[in-house]
């Protein structure tokens, strides 16, 4: 529900104010323990390297924006900003040049502000925005590092030790890392009614640096999309909404009986049942039409009477009955089966009928693409 706005200047002071409490996280214990204890295994792998590495030197073997990237690396693998060119490449850029910055600007004041400026400049350039890479190069600046090695070392190999640790950390702990979109989620995506150009023009619109991939956002809503059918629809079900009880022919009915019934019930579709009234499969008017070669106009009228007409004989070339041209692949339903489950079959496979069958595979009822958009209107109107 939207918030009124706030009236008065007392009110939007206080809405100004609120607006710097801190966002609820919606994360369980588990995963802030696998967050804490991860950093604490990238930061110790790191650092042992390092230290070795350095032969044992007391300083400039692990650098501090470390601590940064490994909250980003752990705390949020699926972020753009911690992927591995990221993280290597934001660190190692930054440090670059916050040492050009030192050689070139004696004045440190102007030093520090043009060398974060520039590493975030770099970083965008680059692709590999990392926010500790703003930290990097102020840390260089900050120590009066003038020495190109400082970017070989440590902060080259800190950030690929790091980076290194977060692979194998994160993919024993269940996170994908690099973060790519999980094939179940891209098969999901396609079948949405956000297209990738719509989710590319809102990016654009929005025109902000958004600390998530465009994949997982695009994931993000299709869950809200999935949500939003759930809530509207709630447990509806097919035996709520099918048409019952449903006009079926069996596989001996003659054609013309079976025509005759789809004219006057203007029906377009017969579920074809045998003689315990499970279905084996569905006539249309589209399977009359097809053997009376509706591509040909002329004389298209005639063809069908043809077709449909009883020849009365032992013996016929043409179908007689419903299941000389049936369609035998035929998708049903169960009554019990959620109303939801059903709307990709309409909007995607092509289905505009599907028969409902009870548990013992009865048939009980059937489901047309108007009885889908009735159910789907009431419940967003309710």
């Amino acid at each position: 529900m939207t918030q009124p706005a706030p009236r008065g200047v007392r009110g939007r002071l206080l809405s100004w104010l609120r607006s710097f409490q801190p966002q609820p996280m919606k994360v369980d214990a588990r995963e802030r323990i696998r967050v804490v204890l991860g950093a604490f295994v990238g930061i110790g792998f790191t650092a042992l390297l390092a230290h070795l590495a350095a032969g044992g030197a007391a300083h400039r073997w692990l650098i501090a924006p470390m601590g940064a990237s490994a909250v980003l690396v752990f705390g949020v693998p699926a972020s753009p900003m911690a992927q591995p060119w990221s993280v290597v490449g934001g660190n190692t850029i930054s440090a670059l040049v916050g040492v050009l910055c030192m050689l070139a600007i004696p004045e440190p004041h102007l030093a520090a502000a043009t060398a974060v400026a520039a590493a975030i400049a770099a970083m965008f350039l680059c692709g590999c925005l990392h926010p500790p890479g703003g930290a990097t190069a102020l840390l260089v600046v900050l120590s009066q590092t003038t020495a190109l090695e400082f970017v070989l070392f440590p902060v080259l190999f800190d950030a690929i030790a790091l980076t290194a640790a977060g692979v194998l950390y994160n993919s024993l702990s269940g996170r994908r890392y690099p973060h790519t979109i999980a094939p179940a989620a891209a098969a999901k995506a396609a079948a949405s009614r956000f297209s990738e150009a719509d989710l590319d023009l809102a990016l654009r619109r929005f025109n902000q640096v958004l600390n998530v991939s465009r994949d997982d956002l695009e994931e993000l809503l299709n869950y809200a999309e999935a949500a939003a059918y759930d809530r509207s629809l709630g447990e509806l079900r097919c035996q709520d909404i099918m048409t019952s009880p449903p006009l079926a022919a069996e596989y001996a009915t003659p054609l013309e009986e079976a025509w005759d019934l789809m004219r006057q019930r203007r029906v377009k579709a017969l579920p074809v049942v045998d003689r315990a009234r499970r279905v084996i499969g569905i006539i249309t008017t589209a399977d009359f039409m097809r053997l009376a070669n509706l591509d040909v106009h002329e004389g298209i009228g005639k063809r069908l009477r043809s077709l449909i007409r009883s020849l009365n004989t032992t013996h016929s070339d043409k179908p007689e009955v419903v299941g000389q041209i049936m369609t035998r692949q035929v998708h049903v339903a169960s009554a019990a089966q959620l109303v939801t489950e059903l709307v990709s079959l309409f909007s995607c496979e092509g289905h505009h009928h599907i028969p409902v069958i009870d548990e013992n595979q009865k048939l009980v009822g059937i489901i047309t693409q108007s009885d889908l958009v009735r159910s789907l209107y009431r419940a967003v109107r309710a």
